[in-house]
């Protein structure tokens, strides 16, 4: 069955190759190249995939992928930004939420659910685009009927005609001023349906992801909502109406058939902190919980059918990756089988300082940039030098071999610290042209490097 897509989406992804989506991924993440080559190549087989016949194509399962790599690499940037990439449902777990199932823990099919509800919200955000003209029309004749309802039907004589003729003259410059803005100021009362939800909740099964009735189809006339008339100005009634129109003209049933298709056929789920449920040989204990949570997600990954309020969702060709630092624990610690779903295996590379200045600059929204532009909403022009930048990195670098090496994610430490003078003084200060040179991030960052201990605590 071939995945849905938009035609112009489905246009640009396929004409996509793995050099190119490698390029893509480039503008917003800095290196590791492997991991984005294998990320590419899983993209591009599973547009290759789509073309083959149906028969074939439901025999080729996607080859899902491990990230082996310390924190703030990049790891969920990849994944995430692949998943934009393909107009994909994408969502990210973390496997140690699900380490206590049975206790506080999440049902693993969660995640499934979690998928297929944003997949849901895609498609129906698309159709919305479909259909907003067509309900911006139904709003504006509904709302020029509140503002002059429309007269009785008149005997077919001369007189009914002129009537007719009038009225709709009428109507047209009631059209113009409201499209003009003319009747902004003026209140028109407006019927809506007040939203009301039953005011218990059942919960049986085992966690409550397993409650699934649907009380509004089970008793349709129970929680259906009055209508009620409320005062409002035209434009607040025009938007009110517009959404009104916008959900009539939406058949959620085919909605929900598209969202669990493309589900299907090409969602991607992102399962970090794998290494967390990784058993240690030699150890005891919680080690039969974690081995536990790996037999939970095996099926998952293997393949098999879930059951959410949209039908039953298979995942035999979701793409799944994983990814874990695998400080204490190897991936050769997890169980055989989830070892074996996950053949393509690449490992992420620490950062350094030279990737950090990269960082820093290159990327669309490289962290320059949006503190540049956060300084530019208070009027303020921030500049900064080469030196500055090369300095940011080169103290984030120190500091993530003295304390903890949390990759690219120092960087957002450094730079709040280094811009806390300028944050807080920023709408009081009288000259609005600020430039960052390598000397101002030395008297602003020099003494918390410096002290090891401050730097641990700060830093």
């Amino acid at each position: 069955m071939a995945i849905v897509l938009p035609e112009s989406t489905q246009t640009s992804i396929e004409s996509l190759t793995p050099r190119q989506i490698v390029a893509e991924l480039d503008k917003y993440v800095i290196g590791q190249a492997a991991a984005k080559r294998a990320v590419a190549i899983a993209l591009r087989n599973r547009m290759r995939r789509q073309k083959l016949p149906p028969e074939l194509a439901e025999e080729i399962a996607p080859k899902n992928i491990l990230m082996i790599g310390p924190t703030g690499v990049g790891k969920t940037e990849i994944a995430r930004r692949l998943a934009r990439l393909a107009q994909s449902p994408f969502v990210k777990v973390e496997a140690s939420k699900f380490t206590e199932v049975g206790y506080v823990g999440r049902d693993v099919e969660s995640m499934v659910r979690d998928l297929v509800e944003l997949s849901v919200d895609m498609v129906r955000g698309e159709r919305l685009e479909e259909v907003r003209a067509k309900a911006g029309q139904n709003a504006e004749e509904r709302l020029l009927d509140v503002l002059l309802p429309p007269t009785r039907p008149t005997a077919p004589d001369e007189d009914g005609v002129a009537a007719r003729e009038q009225q709709h003259l009428t109507r047209e410059r009631f059209r113009e001023q409201l499209h003009s803005g003319r009747l902004d100021n003026r209140v028109v009362d407006v019927d809506v349906r007040e939203k009301s939800f039953p005011s218990f909740e059942i919960i049986a099964g085992s966690s409550v992801e397993e409650v699934d009735i649907n009380l509004r189809e089970m008793l349709p006339g129970l929680f259906q909502g009055k209508t009620k008339t409320r005062r409002m100005k035209v434009p607040e009634a025009l938007e009110y109406l517009t959404q009104e129109e916008e959900q009539k003209l939406i058949d959620m049933d085919s909605v929900a058939r598209t969202a669990v298709e493309r589900v299907e056929q090409a969602g991607i789920i992102f399962i970090d902190e794998i290494d967390k449920i990784a058993g240690r040989e030699g150890s005891h204990g919680p080690d039969v919980s974690r081995e536990g949570v790996q037999r939970d997600i095996l099926p998952i990954v293997e393949g098999t059918t879930v059951n959410t309020k949209y039908g039953m969702v298979r995942t035999d060709h979701v793409l799944f990756i994983a990814a874990g630092a695998f400080h204490v624990s190897k991936p050769s610690d997890l169980i055989p089988e989830l070892q074996g779903r996950f053949p393509i295996r690449v490992e992420l590379e620490p950062l350094g300082k030279d990737e950090f200045v990269r960082i820093l600059t290159e990327p669309r929204s490289a962290l320059v940039k949006q503190y540049t532009a956060l300084m530019e909403t208070e009027g303020i022009d921030l500049t900064f030098t080469a030196g500055a930048i090369d300095r940011i990195a080169d103290f984030a670098t120190i500091v993530n071999e003295r304390t903890e090496n949390i990759g690219a994610r120092r960087l957002h430490t450094v730079m709040e610290k280094l811009l806390d003078e300028i944050s807080f003084e920023g709408p009081d200060l009288v000259e609005k042209k600020v430039t960052i040179d390598d000397t101002y991030v030395t008297r602003m960052l020099a003494e918390i490097v410096r002290n090891e201990d401050l730097s641990r605590y700060i830093l």
